[in-house]
C-alpha cells in the first residue's frame, strides 16, 4: 500500500437563526434526486446487512488497493461489529429498498479534546450510484448525529494517497487535511 492521507472536519454546533447557502443547495439536491425516482435512506446497519457488506468490503479493498482480502475473515469483522456496538456502527444508504451505499463509525477516546473521533470507514457506493449523492448523504446523516453528541470534537478518515477522486470529493464536503500521518506496523506477519 502507499501513504495515506488524514482528513478531518471540525464538528461545530449548527446555527440556529438561518440556513446557509448549503444548506439550501443540499435540499435542492435531495428534492431532485426524489424527483428523479431515487430517495435515498439512511440507517443503521443490522446483522442482516452482514453480508452485503463484507461484500462491499472486498470490492473496496480490491478497487481502490488492489487487494483480495480473506472473505470468511472480512465477514467475521463485519459480524463482529455488528454484534458489538462498541467497536463501531455501520450505516447503510438504500435506494429503492437495496443497499447502495454504506460507511463506518469508529471511535477514538481523545484526551487533549475531552471527547471520541470518530473515524470513518469503509465507504463504499455501489458503481451504479456513485456521483449520485448517495455518500454525502451517509456523511451528513453521521454529520447530524455527531452534532448532537456532546463529545464529538471531530470526524475523522484516512484516504489511500493515490484516489484523488476520493479526496476531491471529502473536501468538497468541507473535510480538510491535516498534518498527522499514518504509521502501521502489520502484528499478523510477526
Amino acid at each position: 500500500g502507499g501513504t495515506e492521507a488524514i482528513l478531518s472536519v471540525r464538528v461545530d454546533k449548527p446555527a440556529e437563526c438561518r440556513r446557509s447557502a448549503k444548506a439550501r443547495e443540499g435540499l435542492i439536491r435531495r428534492a431532485r434526486l426524489v424527483e428523479s425516482g431515487m430517495e435515498i435512506t439512511i440507517r443503521g446497519a443490522t446483522p442482516a446487512d452482514g453480508p452485503v457488506i463484507a461484500d462491499f468490503n472486498l470490492r473496496l479493498a480490491q478497487e481502490t488497493e488492489d487487494l483480495r482480502l480473506d472473505p470468511a475473515r472480512v465477514q467475521a469483522g463485519v459480524a463482529a461489529l455488528l454484534q458489538d456496538p462498541a467497536k463501531g456502527v455501520y450505516y447503510v444508504a438504500e435506494v429503492n429498498g437495496a443497499v447502495a451505499g454504506q460507511l463506518m463509525i469508529t471511535y477514538e477516546w481523545s484526551d487533549w479534546r475531552n471527547g471520541n473521533l470518530w473515524w470513518i470507514q469503509s465507504v463504499y457506493v455501489r458503481q451504479e450510484f456513485r456521483a449520485q449523492g448517495v455518500f454525502r448523504r451517509l456523511f451528513e446523516h453521521v454529520k447530524a448525529l455527531a452534532r448532537e453528541k456532546n463529545d464529538v470534537p471531530a470526524l475523522r478518515l484516512y484516504v489511500h494517497s493515490d484516489n484523488a477522486r476520493a479526496q476531491r470529493s471529502y473536501e468538497k464536503l468541507g473535510m480538510s487535511r491535516t498534518h498527522y500521518g499514518v504509521f502501521e506496523m502489520d502484528l499478523t506477519t510477526l
